[in-house]
């Protein structure tokens, strides 16, 4: 029998694009996409799609169990920018929703789980560059302190029931396909977007701002490769750090200006400085290079290419 997928959060920044790929790798009927409101019409016309409530148990238990589901994606979550303004229902949406996948494993009604985790979980004590796999991890938002209890989560399902579930730490994405959804890494979109439309660019970060950044197709390989890979080679249940390019805002102006001489970029740090500072400028992805070898494959001129082609054409 085929693999039967539920990706919830299916119509996010990432859940739009992962959705894509699994039903182009596993078929687009073995694929449900669930979201608290639809996606765009790419995505609603390439297979099933179930308005779901991802703190809802006995909602998603019942899509689970009406197309037989193996594997959840539980991609739905509220990112560090907005749940600053909204702490209690980021807390709310990001925990109960990981306790609902982890228990319906738990009860033997899933067998699978993947489960993001950020660089939001490290903080202002956390060493800065190379940041280790296992280090000092004390977050001081909202985000990374949800993040953070979920990792712990995961490894105590995973020690505790035997529950297969797997996750990554995200560095920042970037993708043309969908409009992000309130992370402080935001910019490294709306960059390209402005550069285009404007030819300039207001940041809301400072211009050395070093951060950990990832190319979206990089990223969702990444995802797979770490779900098709054996549960024996796999040595981490609370979350995988990864590794793709870190850059800061002077650095990404610099591409775009050899690609659109007339850019321009001002300065004005915003509450989100704060953040970004309580966060790693570069990762240690040893682990995930050792158990699942992972790579790689897009620096930052490939990145800023494929941004600036793609957002031409869409």
């Amino acid at each position: 029998m085929p693999e039967t997928i539920l990706v919830i959060g299916a119509c996010g920044q990432i859940g739009t694009e992962l959705t894509m790929k699994l039903r182009d790798l596993y078929g687009s009927d073995n694929v449900i996409a669930g979201d608290i409101r639809e996606g765009n019409e790419t995505l609603m016309a390439s297979g099933p799609f179930e308005q779901l409530d991802a703190t809802d148990l006995k909602a998603i238990e019942e899509v689970v169990m009406h197309y037989e589901v193996d594997t959840v994606y539980l991609m739905a979550a509220m990112l560090s920018a907005t749940a600053e303004k909204f702490p209690m229902r980021a807390w709310n949406l990001n925990m109960n929703s990981l306790f609902n996948v982890l228990n319906l494993a738990k009860e033997k009604k899933i067998e699978r789980i993947f489960w993001p985790s950020s660089i939001a979980v490290f903080g202002t004590t956390t060493p800065q560059s190379d940041t280790p796999q296992t280090t000092i991890m004390e977050p001081s938002t909202v985000y990374g302190i949800s993040k953070q209890t979920g990792e712990r989560w995961c490894e105590y399902y995973f020690n505790k029931y035997g529950v297969d579930v797997r996750s990554i730490r995200y560095p920042g994405l970037i993708s043309y396909k969908t409009l992000p959804g309130g992370g402080t890494t935001d910019y490294a979109v709306d960059i390209y977007i402005e550069a285009l439309k404007e030819q300039k660019y207001e940041c809301f970060l400072s211009e050395n701002t070093a951060l950990p950044m990832m190319y979206m197709d990089d990223a969702i390989r990444a995802t797979l490769e770490l779900m098709q890979a054996p549960a024996e080679n796999l040595t981490i249940r609370s979350a995988y750090n990864l590794a793709g390019l870190s850059f800061t805002p002077k650095d990404i102006s610099k591409i775009i200006k050899s690609h659109i001489p007339e850019f321009e970029i001002i300065y004005n740090p915003d509450y989100r400085q704060a953040i970004a500072d309580s966060w790693p400028s570069s990762i240690d992805d040893s682990a995930a290079q050792k158990d699942w070898n992972w790579k790689t494959e897009f620096d930052l001129e490939k990145t800023s290419k494929a941004m600036l082609n793609g957002l031409k054409e869409s």
